[in-house]
């Protein structure tokens, strides 16, 4: 199968959604498809099996005749657009693709944010959305929140992310040697956070914890692995300036270390695995759209984690992971506390999130977005 992706972010721009499309079409190749991507003027080339055309400087009303051409000149069979608003700069032509291909087009949904249309645009950022559900051939989601919102549209499935960090940790990974990059001494509770900073991962919730811990004479340290405002959202530069203010007033600076963003997948994974607590205190709770929560789940770590907004049978509280309220000090500190005071709880942990990572193989997902593609090429051929 020729398959065309569409993308408005991809590496080296800092994203989940780039990171996703990139593997995805790694994956793709490596079982034997043609893939080929096409996104703006900041992407780059990184694999020779990928064909990228990255010379789309805007996306507005042009997308249109160059997807076209692009797909002609590869002779694609179908095109997967991979779909974040902020990823396209929140501009709405991009819900209107669909409808102006000449190809079948399958949307992958990792969020249904709006768009910006214009001041008090009010219900049609909504419709402008569903209308970009209800016109693709096909739709995957990524999570079960969008999924409860599409249900009952004709050709609609769901398929996870998986992790974007996917190294092995090196056959002479020391874990000691990674605390101590962290300024962790063996007897501090080293606490890891992994991703973006914006105002869904409850940072200032999971610095008042660790402000919390440290009250009550628990030696916690923590640690921001990777971070950065991504390539994507204006908005998160202001959020990581207010949650600098607010790590001086918890007066942390001392018990923080900021690892910057790193392009070694290898260093992420260390310092994850290096940690003996992942906590990711999401605002709209955990989910199969966070990344960095795929990461944790990857390298087995034991993790504290928000509550889903809807139900979720692989997140199994105190199983694979901890759960707790959102925006709730107390309960994270609880929890936190819990892991710290047990090691055989958190290596319980850890066991429970090496059985759920299998749900989350890039393998499996390849290949159900093949089996997906296919199923919506043989309805309207």
């Amino acid at each position: 199968m020729r398959i065309g992706l569409i993308t408005g972010e991809y590496p080296p721009m800092q994203g989940g959604v780039g990171a996703y499309t990139h593997i995805l079409a790694q994956v793709l190749s490596e079982q034997g498809h043609e893939v080929a991507v096409i996104s703006g003027t900041q992407a780059a080339q990184s694999s020779t099996s990928i064909t990228l055309e990255n010379n789309i400087p805007r996306w507005d009303y042009t997308i249109f005749s160059r997807i076209n051409q692009w797909s002609k000149r590869h002779q694609l069979d179908i095109l997967n657009l991979q779909f974040q608003t902020a990823a396209f700069g929140m501009s709405p032509w991009i819900h209107l693709l669909p409808q102006m291909t000449t190809l079948p087009l399958v949307t992958t949904f990792h969020d249904l944010r709006h768009p910006y249309l214009f001041p008090k645009a009010g219900f049609l950022r909504d419709w402008v959305v569903r209308h970009l559900a209800r016109t693709s051939t096909g739709v995957i989601v990524t999570n079960h929140e969008d999924f409860q919102q599409l249900e009952g549209l004709p050709r609609l499935t769901l398929i996870p992310i998986g992790s974007n960090v996917r190294l092995p940790l090196p056959a002479d990974f020391n874990p000691a040697a990674w605390r101590a990059l962290a300024h962790a001494q063996p007897h501090d509770f080293l606490i890891a956070y992994f991703g973006l900073f914006n105002h869904t991962k409850g940072l200032e919730t999971l610095f008042e914890s660790v402000a919390e811990l440290r009250r009550d004479a628990i030696p916690a340290r923590l640690i921001m692995v990777g971070g950065g405002t991504g390539s994507s959202d204006p908005t998160n530069a202001a959020y990581l300036a207010q949650l600098q203010n607010r790590v001086q007033q918890l007066q942390l600076e001392d018990y923080i270390h900021w690892t910057g963003y790193l392009e070694d997948e290898a260093s992420v994974g260390a310092y994850l695995t290096a940690s003996d607590a992942v906590a990711l205190p999401f605002t709209d709770g955990a989910s199969y759209r966070r990344g960095s929560l795929m990461a944790a789940i990857h390298y087995h770590c034991p993790i504290v984690t928000t509550t889903p907004q809807v139900d979720i049978p692989a997140f199994e509280h105190a199983e694979n992971m901890l759960l707790v309220a959102p925006g709730n000090t107390s309960a994270l500190s609880h929890a936190l506390r819990q892991l710290h005071q047990s090691p055989e709880f958190r290596y319980k942990l850890q066991r429970g999130a090496a059985a759920l990572s299998l749900h989350f193989d890039w393998s499996s997902i390849g290949r159900d977005t093949i089996q997906f593609l296919q199923q919506v090429l043989q309805k309207t051929s």
